[in-house]
C-alpha cells in the first residue's frame, strides 16, 4: 500500500509550479489532479506533446493563452460576424417597406422565422457529427459559404414563397455553427478560461448588430438607385461580405492546438515548447479531452449516452425558457421602433444602444462568474434584471411615451445575457470529448426551439407577440414575465440538484480508503466509460 501511495504522489510531478502546494495532500478530488493518472489515448492528436513532468511559470502560459486569443479567438469572432450580418440585415430590412414590397404581413414574417428555425434544428445533429469526422476547419467554412451565397440571392426575392425558401436554406446551412464554434474553443481553452471567450463571441454578434445597424442606415437610402429597394443592396452586400469571410476562414482555421498550418498562416502558431505547454495544460485541466481523437466520429449510441444525462436536463430547461422574455423585445425593436413613429434612419440607429449596453454587461457576468468560479446566480442576475423592466413596460399606458417605452426596451434587449455562461457550465460538467459536442448541440436546439416559441410556436393560440396585440403588446409581455419567474425557479432547482449529486458522490468517495481511490482513479474503465458520473468528478453550479 505505501509503495501505492507513493507512486500517486509521484504522479502529481506533473502539476505547475502554481499547483505544488495543494497537491501536498495525497488524493484530492479535482480535474487537475486526475491527470496525472490519466495519460491521454495513442490517438490522441496531442499525444506526442503529452509530458508528465512537463513544468512552466505562469508568465509562458499566459503567453501561450495570448497568442491563442490573438489567432484563434479574434478569428472566430470574425466568423460570428459574418452569422450576424445575415441574422440582422432581416430585421432591417424591415424597416424599408420590406413586408410591404413582397406583399406579406407579420404573421409570414413569423412563419419565415419558424420554418428557418425548424431547418436549423434539423441540421444540429447532423453538422456534430460531420464535425466529429471531417473536422472543424473543412465544415465550419463550407457552411459558411452557402448560407453567404444564399443570404446574397435574397436580394432577387420576388414573393412569399421565395421567403419561405431562403428563410429553409439559410437555417438548413446555419444550423450547428455556433456548438460546433463552442466545441472547437474547447481543444484551446481550460474550463476556466472558456466562458468569457465565449462572451466574446456573443459580443461579436452585438458589434455586428451595431455595425449592420449602421450599414443598413446608409445603405437602406440607396433605395431607387437602379430601381431597385433599399433592401436589395443590403441583402447583396451582406452576403457579399460574408462570403469573403467564409472563403478566408476555409484558408486559415488550424485543425488542432498541435496542427495550425494553413494556406495563409503556412508556419505553426505554436513552438514545440508553447505546444507541450498548451497539451499538459488542457489534459490537467480536463483529462477527458485527450480520451479521444478531435476527428473521431461520433454514435448514435453516444447520443443516446449523452440524452440519459440528468445532470444535464435542467440546463436544457433553462435553455429553453430562460432567453424568451427577452427575445421578442429585441426581435421587434426596429419594427416597433418604425411602428411607433420614428422614421426608417433613427429606428435603425436607436437598435444601437441596446447591442453596446448587452457588451458591456455580459462580458462583466461571464468575467465575475469566472473569477468567482460560480454559475447559478450569475445566470440568475441576468434573468431577474428584466423582470422589473417588463413590468414597466406593461405599466405604461398606450399611445405616446414613445421615449420611455424606448429606453426599457433598450433596457431589456440589453439585458446580461448569460448564454455563454450556461454554455461553459454544460461543457465543464460533461468531462467527455463526444458528449460534449452532443450535449451543446442539444442545448442550443432546446435554445432555438425556445425562439420558436418567442415568435409563433406553428400555433396562432400560443403566439406571443401577435399582430392584433400590436403595437405595445401588453398580453405578450405578461406573457413574458409569467416566464421570467419560471426561468429564475427552474435555476434554483438545477442547482441544488447539482448539489445533490455533489453530496452523493462524497459520501461515496469519503467511504474509499486511500489505495482504493488510487485504483478506482488508476482504472482504464472507469476513465472512459463514466465520464461525469466518476466519483472524483464534481459538479460546477
Amino acid at each position: 500500500m505505501a509503495d501505492i501511495e507513493q507512486g500517486f504522489k509521484g504522479s502529481f510531478k506533473s502539476q505547475t509550479a502554481e499547483d505544488t502546494q495543494s497537491s501536498k495532500v495525497s488524493i484530492e478530488v479535482g480535474q487537475e489532479h486526475l491527470a496525472g493518472v490519466t495519460a491521454p489515448h495513442e490517438s490522441y492528436e496531442g499525444y506526442h506533446r503529452f509530458d508528465p513532468t512537463a513544468t512552466w511559470t505562469p508568465k509562458e502560459e499566459s503567453r501561450v493563452v495570448m497568442k491563442t486569443d490573438l489567432m484563434l479567438m479574434t478569428f472566430i469572432c470574425l466568423m460570428f460576424f459574418g452569422l450576424q450580418l445575415d441574422r440582422g440585415n432581416l430585421s432591417n430590412a424591415l424597416t424599408d417597406n420590406f413586408l410591404v414590397d413582397l406583399g406579406m404581413t407579420t404573421d409570414d414574417y413569423n412563419n419565415g422565422s419558424t420554418i428557418q428555425l425548424i431547418c436549423f434544428l434539423a441540421a444540429e445533429f447532423p453538422v456534430q457529427l460531420l464535425i466529429k469526422r471531417y473536422g472543424f476547419k473543412r465544415v465550419l467554412p463550407i457552411m459558411m459559404l452557402c448560407w453567404s451565397l444564399v443570404s446574397w440571392t435574397q436580394a432577387w426575392m420576388t414573393s412569399r414563397a421565395g421567403f419561405f425558401v431562403t428563410r429553409a436554406l439559410i437555417g438548413l446551412f446555419e444550423g450547428g455553427f455556433i456548438p460546433g464554434t463552442i466545441l472547437f474553443a474547447t481543444y484551446f481553452y481550460k474550463t476556466k478560461e472558456l466562458s468569457v471567450r465565449l462572451a466574446f463571441f456573443w459580443s461579436t454578434l452585438n458589434v455586428a448588430r451595431i455595425i449592420s445597424s449602421l450599414l443598413a442606415a446608409g445603405i437602406l437610402e440607396m433605395r431607387g438607385v437602379k430601381g431597385k429597394s433599399g433592401w436589395f443592396w443590403l441583402f447583396l452586400i451582406d452576403g457579399l461580405l460574408t462570403f469573403v469571410i467564409g472563403l478566408l476562414s476555409l484558408f486559415y482555421l488550424p485543425s488542432s492546438p498541435t496542427n495550425t498550418k494553413s494556406v495563409l498562416y503556412p508556419r505553426d502558431w505554436y513552438s514545440e515548447r508553447e505546444q507541450t505547454i498548451m497539451i499538459n495544460r488542457l489534459l490537467r485541466d480536463d483529462p477527458s479531452k485527450g480520451l479521444t481523437h478531435i476527428n473521431e466520429r461520433a454514435t448514435f449510441h453516444d447520443i443516446l449516452e449523452a440524452w440519459k444525462d440528468p445532470s444535464m436536463w435542467g440546463l436544457y430547461l433553462i435553455g429553453l425558457v430562460a432567453y424568451i422574455p427577452q427575445s421578442p423585445i429585441t426581435s421587434y425593436l426596429s419594427l416597433t421602433l418604425k411602428r411607433l413613429g420614428f422614421s426608417t434612419f433613427d429606428a435603425n440607429m436607436l437598435s444601437i444602444p441596446s447591442a453596446a449596453l448587452q457588451i458591456i454587461l455580459m462580458l462583466a457576468v461571464c468575467k465575475s462568474s469566472d473569477i468567482f468560479g460560480e454559475r447559478t446566480w450569475h445566470c440568475f442576475f441576468g434573468e431577474i434584471w428584466s423582470l422589473p423592466l417588463l413590468a414597466a413596460l406593461i405599466a405604461l399606458p398606450d399611445h405616446g411615451y414613445n421615449w420611455p417605452r424606448f429606453a426599457i426596451s433598450t433596457m431589456i434587449s440589453g439585458y446580461p445575457y448569460f448564454h455563454p455562461i450556461v454554455s461553459a457550465w454544460i461543457s465543464e460538467n460533461t468531462f467527455d470529448v463526444k458528449k460534449r459536442a452532443i450535449t451543446a448541440a442539444t442545448y442550443n436546439v432546446i435554445v432555438q426551439i425556445g425562439s420558436v416559441i418567442s415568435s409563433r410556436a406553428n400555433c396562432e393560440r400560443i403566439e406571443i407577440y401577435r399582430t392584433s396585440d400590436s403595437p405595445y403588446y401588453y398580453t405578450g409581455n405578461k406573457v413574458l414575465v409569467a416566464l421570467c419567474v419560471l426561468t429564475l425557479f427552474i435555476f434554483v432547482a438545477q442547482r441544488e440538484y447539482l448539489r445533490y449529486l455533489n453530496r452523493q458522490k462524497e459520501r461515496k468517495w469519503g467511504a474509499m480508503s486511500t489505495g482504493e481511490r488510487v485504483a478506482y482513479q488508476s482504472d482504464q474503465a472507469v476513465r472512459e466509460q463514466e465520464g461525469n458520473k466518476r466519483l472524483d468528478f464534481r459538479f460546477k453550479y
